[in-house]
């Protein structure tokens, strides 16, 4: 047994092992008492700081504007109409401002991806700005 400078007893030593064991074979916290452990950011979080993704100009909106509907909508929504569209966002909660946009485009199209319907979604919206 080693005598000296060692701040916890032997005992003590042992316990906390027993407490990381499960830590340490899992990988991941084990702790019953969640509030010690840090929230993880989620993959669907909102963007708190520019609000939800809407169409509209600025560098890496049709990029931004392409990925949310390609989260919102999937492969199996396309290739559809914008009232299918609209109706699919609709039960996915989609912001409003989202919904009424993809609604508003002539209802004689069809999209076959989410590039698709973000390039119209922002062509359609710079034109009705500049009018």
């Amino acid at each position: 047994m080693q005598r000296g400078s060692d701040r916890l007893s032997a005992h003590r030593d042992d316990e906390m092992k027993h407490e990381l064991q499960g830590l340490l074979r899992s990988g991941h916290p084990t702790r019953t008492a969640e509030w010690h452990d840090p929230e993880p950011v989620a993959d669907d979080d909102p963007e708190v700081a520019g609000g939800p993704v809407l169409p509209g100009r600025g560098p890496g909106r049709l990029e931004a504007l392409r990925l949310e509907l390609g989260r919102l909508l999937g492969r199996t929504s396309f290739p559809a109409a914008p009232a299918a569209l609209a109706g699919a966002l609709r039960e996915r909660s989609a912001p409003d401002g989202l919904v009424d946009r993809v609604a508003a485009l002539p209802p004689d199209t069809t999209f076959g991806t989410a590039s698709e319907l973000a390039r119209a979604l922002i062509g359609d919206h710079e034109s009705g700005e500049q009018e």
